[in-house]
């Protein structure tokens, strides 16, 4: 046995935060969130993590957005990012428009949703870089 194996058994592993048997907000191997937190490598790691699966999502999804400018795609990922694929899915007008090259259409279609009032300015960005191809 080793260190690693030794606190894996007594810690456990949990994937989702949970309250330990002194209320504090703990995740993985016995990580104490209330007061270590996590490190910005672990940040940067999480997030490279997260924009891979939102591309995997997107690409095995709407193959067509591989084909897309940089920005446009980058846009798209960005949602999907925020709402998940299947979030991202329910934006069917969006998506058409999308695949049509009907940029101007699709960021009218984006604003024109419940998930654009609920994020405000990032959805007016992110209908701006849609519709122009350029990063917001």
């Amino acid at each position: 046995m080793d260190l690693v194996e030794q606190l894996t058994r007594d810690e456990g592993v949990k994937r989702y935060p949970y309250r330990d048997s002194v209320g504090k907000l703990t995740i993985g191997v016995g990580r104490n969130l209330d007061d270590v937190g996590i490190s910005t490598d672990e940040i940067n790691l999480m997030l490279a993590n997260d924009i891979h699966s939102a591309t995997v999502a997107l690409e095995y999804n709407f193959p067509w957005t591989s084909s897309l400018d940089e920005a446009r795609r980058g846009a798209m990922l960005n949602m999907t990012f925020n709402m998940g694929i299947h979030g991202l899915m329910g934006f069917r007008d969006f998506l058409g428009k999308m695949q049509a090259g009907d940029y101007a259409g699709a960021a009218n279609a984006m604003l024109d949703s419940k998930w654009a009032q609920q994020v405000g300015a990032r959805a007016q960005r992110l209908s701006i870089q849609i519709e122009t191809g350029i990063w917001q």
